[in-house]
């Protein structure tokens, strides 16, 4: 099998730059982003630029402002909650049709994944990229490609919250032990311990951000008052 890997285009890596940029707060919510100076600064033309923020904006993370082009978009706890309810519709038919039919060398695999979950633990972005990993390879032994191209897409609008949540140290050890129970209902081919997994997963998100949203409005309140 050839090792030959297609190198990216311009676009794709101003693109990849520019989420881990948003990930790692170094493009905070509410900054404008200037094509130019951007561009500038990765060293390309405005163009991939701004064809990668049409990208991002189509996933909620720019919005454009007439007089002041692109910008961050807010972390807004009521479209969280919808991108989840759109995944757990899409997730919970991908599982119930992957889980019994996986094979063993994909269980395997998934193994491994959780057992390199262990090994960044404390590895904030890393995780949050092992994490993916492990859904993936089981939403894709599902042989839905559709259904798992729209899963990238909702994956790809809540990468900020996922990263925020996994800041606490304490969301990561759930985390940590609710993919080891998940792992367990794989191996013994238990869609509904699965599901139930993944819902309390999600609930817990929804709250643990919601509670932090809330906090940082009324430090806002407080700073503006």
């Amino acid at each position: 099998m050839s090792s030959f890997e297609r190198p990216k285009t311009a676009q794709e890596a101003v693109l990849a730059e520019i989420r881990e940029q948003l990930l790692d707060g170094r493009l905070a919510p509410g900054v404008s982003v200037r094509p130019d100076a951007l561009g500038d600064e990765l060293g390309v033309s405005a163009v991939p630029v701004r064809e990668a923020l049409r990208i991002l904006e189509g996933e909620g993370h720019v919005h454009y402002r007439p007089h002041r082009g692109y910008v961050v978009a807010t972390l807004d706890v009521d479209d969280l909650i919808e991108i989840y309810r759109i995944r757990e519709l899409l997730e919970t038919e991908a599982v119930r049709r992957a889980i019994p039919q996986l094979r063993g060398d994909t269980v395997a695999r998934l193994r491994e994944i959780v057992h390199e979950m262990d090994e960044v633990q404390d590895d904030v972005i890393s995780l949050t990229a092992v994490n993916r990993r492990f859904h993936f390879t089981l939403f894709e032994a599902a042989e839905m490609p559709q259904l798992v191209r729209v899963l990238r897409i909702l994956w790809d609008s809540s990468d900020r919250y996922r990263l925020r949540y996994l800041m606490s140290p304490e969301n990561r050890r759930l985390v940590h032990d609710q993919h080891q129970r998940m792992m367990q209902a794989v191996s013994d081919r238990d869609v509904e311990t699965f599901i139930d997994e993944s819902q309390k997963h999600r609930a817990h998100a929804i709250g643990a951000l919601a509670e932090v949203f809330a906090v940082a409005e009324v430090e806002v309140e407080q700073k503006s008052a």
